[in-house]
């Protein structure tokens, strides 16, 4: 299974690297690609940890994308939308073959931004639950389902209370994945850039700067 997301910031912010970066290790850097980055973009712009760990990435437009050298089937692509009607399922693997999302840092309250997606390009969507996640806990989800879990096996923690120090915390507006000991899967280094910007509120963090 391959995993598309289409960026959709003006950089990369902190939180937006280590988020990348996660995925990378959950899937593998051959199954991810970031795309229709600006034209304008290098090797350079690139973030160092992004490619040392392999990324992926094209100027590119979806559509004009190839594999194996032949063009993506549109048939075999689905848009990760929490708008969809349509939820995804293990049975699902059968017929799609790419995920798109929209690379969007998230936002509270949403906005629907995976709409310029759903507009622009008209793919079939699938809906992971109703609530918000991050991008990597979207991918983590879809990848649980599409190897056989079925959603409403998936242990989630909504809006998770995260302490940074012994008298403060923050609560993120994001549905989680949890580990064996009931905490939130974050991306590696993510508690401790919280911390850092524990003058932040979370919405600051999300701004790209």
């Amino acid at each position: 299974m391959k995993y598309i997301v289409e960026h959709m910031e003006e950089g990369f912010s902190e939180w937006v690297i280590l988020e990348y970066s996660q995925i990378i290790r959950d899937v593998g850097s051959e199954n991810l690609i970031l795309t229709s980055l600006p034209k304008t973009i290098t090797e350079k712009d690139i973030p160092k940890q992004l490619k040392d760990m392999g990324l992926q990435w094209t100027t590119k437009e979806i559509i004009d994308l190839e594999f194996q050298g032949a063009k993506i089937n549109r048939e075999k692509i689905a848009l990760l939308d929490p708008a969809a009607t349509v939820d995804l399922i293990p049975e699902d693997k059968s017929t799609i073959d790419y995920f798109l999302l929209a690379g969007v840092l998230g936002e509270h309250p949403r906005k629907d931004r995976t709409g310029i997606l759903r507009e622009k390009y008209k793919f079939q969507g699938k809906r992971l639950g109703n609530l918000q996640m991050t991008t990597d806990t979207a991918i983590r989800t879809a990848h649980k389902i599409i190897n056989g879990t079925k959603f409403e096996d998936i242990q989630f923690l909504d809006y998770p209370e995260i302490k940074y120090n012994k008298y403060e915390s923050t609560e993120m507006p994001f549905r989680y994945i949890v580990n064996d000991k009931n905490e939130p899967i974050l991306p590696e280094g993510m508690l401790e850039l919280i911390r850092k910007d524990a003058d932040q509120s979370i919405d600051d963090l999300l701004i790209d700067e």
